[in-house]
């Protein structure tokens, strides 16, 4: 069982000591050296990874949308997975439990390569997992009770006493104990959110990704939504993957973080390496630079700066 906490946080951007903001990208010490620089992919180890992407490439007809994309991803902790609109993130994310497979390349669950298996053996793999999808994918035809309820009455044996006990907990843990006869169509884009939130918690699974779990929430509940995560982590030691464009929240909840840009993975740390860090794409995307690499559009994007 998780238990809720409130935390009083003593926020303070880690980048604002070197001064990074405005709309040129500065100048690193004459001394720095990218290919050096913690942040430079393959530069940060992972000693016990629970996730391990090994030349991921993935394209639509002739749409290279990810293309080598190698990253570990550290068991038990929180990794967020930023980078501009249209790189590829939610598409990253669906390989990693073989809702899309690769063209080219293996992920690695533990010892279990999910790209060279049985489709009965990656249905056992995927029970490891909960799932926020980006718009909640809640079932139509469900009360929020039942969408919350599904995961347990399809892949346990739980009698329904211990199957409500575990969905009003899960429920509660959202804000949603009082919502669970409604339909879909009957609550907003937030409460779906949450609802699919809730969903992805039953099984108190090992791994869990989020898809943009902050889009269609509002401030104080996204900060809510960090807090869970956090108390996720540290009682039932789950590792968190997070699919996001809100970089405070990010900045706030992760442990590490990596950054696609242009179908590539360009950098991957822990959370103070990368926002302190003299890398253009870092200093760009995580200090709002307009002049860098990352354009207004693909066909603006200046990749010779990285």
């Amino acid at each position: 069982m998780v238990t809720p906490t409130n935390y009083v946080t003593n926020f303070e951007p880690v980048g604002a000591g070197i001064g990074f903001g405005g709309s040129s990208l500065h100048e690193p010490p004459a001394d720095y050296d990218k290919y050096a620089d913690p942040v430079y992919p393959g530069n940060t180890v992972i000693d016990d990874p629970v996730i391990s992407v090994r030349g991921l490439t993935k394209s639509f007809g002739s749409n290279t949308v990810l293309e080598d994309i190698s990253i570990d991803f550290p068991r038990g902790k929180i990794t967020t997975v930023l980078g501009p609109s249209g790189t590829g993130k939610s598409v990253f994310l669906r390989n990693l439990i073989g809702l899309l497979t690769p063209d080219r390349g293996e992920v690695w669950v533990g010892e279990d390569n999910i790209t060279a298996m049985s489709r009965r053996r990656l249905l056992e793999i995927r029970k490891k997992f909960g799932v926020l999808f980006q718009d909640g994918a809640l079932f139509g035809s469900m009360t929020v009770y039942d969408n919350t309820a599904f995961p347990l009455r399809e892949h346990t044996s739980k009698s329904e006493r211990e199957i409500r006990e575990i969905v009003m907990e899960k429920l509660e843990l959202v804000g949603l104990e009082g919502a669970i006869d409604k339909m879909p169509d009957e609550i907003s884009g937030g409460m779906k959110k949450r609802c699919g939130l809730a969903r992805a918690l039953a099984m108190e699974p090992e791994i869990l990704l989020f898809d943009e779990p902050d889009s269609g929430l509002d401030p104080v509940r996204t900060a809510y939504l960090n807090d869970l995560a956090r108390d996720i982590t540290s009682e039932l030691g789950s590792t968190i993957i997070i699919v996001t464009h809100h970089i405070p929240s990010a900045q706030q909840v992760a442990d590490y973080m990596g950054l696609l840009f242009r179908r590539n993975l360009v950098a991957f740390g822990r959370v103070d390496e990368m926002f302190n860090s003299w890398y253009a794409p870092c200093q760009q995307f995580f200090h709002g630079i307009t002049e860098g690499p990352i354009g207004m559009s693909e066909e603006r994007d200046q990749p010779e700066l990285l």
